[in-house]
């Protein structure tokens, strides 16, 4: 029988990228204040609606100005994030815990950017980098007047990148 000991290196490990091959991404905590916030999105009445042009203008814009492919309103319900808009991307809604809008409504930063997701440990082996190639993230909270953070208006590229001013 062979013996694996004398082939590990523990300098393997040390090396982000290799850390990663081996880590499940992390999926996005729920707010402490979820049923609050959950009621606050709620309450606009746009979960489950069609699309409408207002919002797509502001997604069509939005990837203009930024120079992406793709770009999302969402809102972050109970189980999954609802896309009231989106530019670039067939899909209305996605799973809550492969959300990367999920995370942005927890950080204490407005605006949330992640250059390469493959080398974020949140994300590296999420199905949206592996399969739909959702490289680069950058999110805007959506905040309602009493600070709840129900969504996002955000941008992805299929590339690592930069946003420049």
């Amino acid at each position: 029988m062979p013996s694996y000991e004398n082939n590990f290196n523990p300098e393997f490990y040390k090396h982000t990228d290799n850390f990663f091959r081996f880590t499940p991404m992390i999926p996005p905590k729920i707010p402490h204040n979820e049923i609050q916030r959950q009621l606050a999105v709620e309450k606009y009445g746009l979960l489950d609606t069609l699309p409408e042009d207002s919002y797509d203008n502001i997604t069509s814009l939005i990837s203009y100005i930024c120079e992406t492919p793709i770009s999302l309103v969402s809102l972050i319900d109970k189980n999954r994030n609802f896309l009231k808009s989106h530019h670039g991307v067939p899909m209305d809604e996605s799973p809550r815990e492969i959300s990367f809008c999920g995370h942005a409504i927890n950080s204490d930063e407005a605006l949330i950017i992640v250059e390469d997701s493959r080398k974020d440990e949140r994300f590296h082996d999420n199905p949206l980098v592996t399969e739909h190639n959702a490289i680069f993230y950058a999110g805007a909270q959506l905040i309602d007047s009493d600070g709840y953070k129900l969504g996002t208006l955000c941008v992805f590229d299929t590339k690592p990148r930069r946003l420049s001013p």
